[in-house]
Formats: C-alpha cells, structure tokens, sequence
C-alpha cells in the first residue's frame, strides 16, 4: 500500500498567530514569530491515495491550503467532526465540484451529516445538474469501527473522544491520522497497534485540556504504541516548534504547515 499525506495545518482552533497580539499583528503565545513553521492554519491533511487526493476536514483556510501547496484536485472528502475550525471552509467544495465535475463523495458519521445539514442548509437543497453555484455533496455515512474503501484505499475509522463529542480518527496500512481527541476507548487504542507513522492531536505542553491530548498523555501513548515515527498536530499557542525539536524524544517531532509524508 503506497500513499502520500499533506499536512495542510497544524493548528489549534483559533490558528497561530491568533487574532490580537500588542500591535495588533497577532499574538503568537509562547511561540517564536521568526520560526515559520510556527505560523499555523487549521488542522487538516490531504491524503493522496492510488485513485485521487482524499481531503480531511474543510477548515476555514482550505483554498490557501490547497493552493499553497499546490493541489490542484480533489476527489473525495471526509469529516472528521463538526466543529467550526473544521468545517468552516465548507462551500469551498463548490470550486471543488467544478474541477472534479461531479458530486463530491463526502464521508461523515451520522451526528456530523446532521450538523452540515443545520449549517449549510442550502448545500443540500436538490441538484439540477446544472453547474455548481453552491456544494453539491453525494453523501456517504459511516461509523467509528468500520474500515471504508475511498479511493483505492480502506480506511479504518477510529471512535475518538474529544471531550463534549465524538470524532473520528483514521488508519490506513501503517499510518494514522487522530486529531481532535483527549482519549481513546480501548478498542480504539487497540485498532492503533502496529501503526508506523502516528499523526497525533497535541494541543499544549501543559496540563490536562478537557478536549485535547496534551504532551505528557501523547508520550504515554506512543510509550505503549511504539510508533517508528510521532508527528504532533492541532498544537496551540505554547507549543513552539524549535523548543519542541529540542525537547522531544527521539522519534517525536512537532508537524508543521505544508509537511509532506512520502511513501507511506
């Protein structure tokens, strides 16, 4: 099984450098605003798997991270969760209609369906077939615990808890991709036996966050899963990338924008 995945951001909800900062240019927290993988947008990847480019999650800078790194295409879509950093990028899948030139498979569980359906109403009033002036999805509901065929590859979807809701995590071969979770059922912890190339929710280096992994828990879990290889994403304003480098157990790295896995 050979696939590649984008990271298309790495940030917490609000991003970083969040809106604010003394001279209104943005607060960066604890990190450096000279280190440019600092400057995070909203967690999403693009998987890029044998039958076209797979897209987790739409948050709200998605056409800047398609373009800035260079994706021309995508071929299917998949929700992690409904929450607004996200899905705030939604009608994007209407330029994303126009290219493909056809409804876009979109995979959701059954709670995540029904929230785009309250958000984005109008995204699902009947399609002519004539252009695409709004989103036009063909909608595919899954679950936690199923393994999913999409584009070529089968993707195991993970249960997650993140915190007040559900999300889903992915593992494809001997990657996984969880972001959005502050604790794992044991089946679920179970499914990420073997994984090779962990890509792990890491909002802070402090304490405990009521719905995010935080640095100390990350540990513990690549301690039992032994992954080759420990990316951190959806990181806020105190994980600053180099200090991160410098601190991190061999294996572990901080993710950054634009960070390609090959070969996967």
């Amino acid at each position: 099984m050979n696939f590649s995945l984008t990271v298309l951001g790495t940030g917490g909800s609000a991003g970083l450098p969040q809106i604010g900062g003394a001279d209104g240019a943005g607060d960066w927290g604890a990190c450096d605003p000279a280190e440019p993988r600092n400057r995070r947008s909203r967690a999403s990847v693009v998987i890029g798997a044998p039958e076209g480019n797979l897209l987790v999650d739409t948050g709200p800078e998605i056409r800047l991270q398609l373009t800035s790194q260079r994706i021309a295409r995508i071929d299917a879509v998949l929700f992690t969760h409904a929450h607004a950093d996200h899905i705030a990028g939604f009608d994007e899948i209407r330029i994303l209609n126009r290219l493909l030139g056809a409804p876009m498979p979109a995979y959701a569980d059954a709670a995540c369906w029904a929230e785009l359906h309250q958000r984005f109403d109008y995204a699902f009033k009947p399609w002519s077939g004539n252009g695409f002036f709004r989103p036009v999805l063909a909608e595919r509901v899954v679950a936690a615990g199923q393994i999913v065929p999409i584009l070529g590859l089968p993707v195991q979807l993970l249960d997650q808890d993140h915190g007040f809701m559900r999300s889903l995590g992915l593992r494809i071969g001997n990657l996984a991709y969880c972001t959005d979770v502050v604790r794992f059922a044991p089946e679920a912890f179970a499914a990420l036996r073997g994984v090779q190339t962990l890509v792990i929710d890491c909002f802070t280096r402090g304490g405990p966050h009521p719905t995010h992994a935080h640095l100390a828990q990350v540990l513990e879990w690549v301690e039992a899963l032994r992954p080759a290889r420990t990316i951190l994403t959806h990181m806020g304003p105190d994980m600053d990338f180099r200090s991160l480098c410098d601190a991190l157990p061999a294996g572990i790295e901080p993710g950054y924008d634009g960070m390609v896995i090959e070969g996967v």
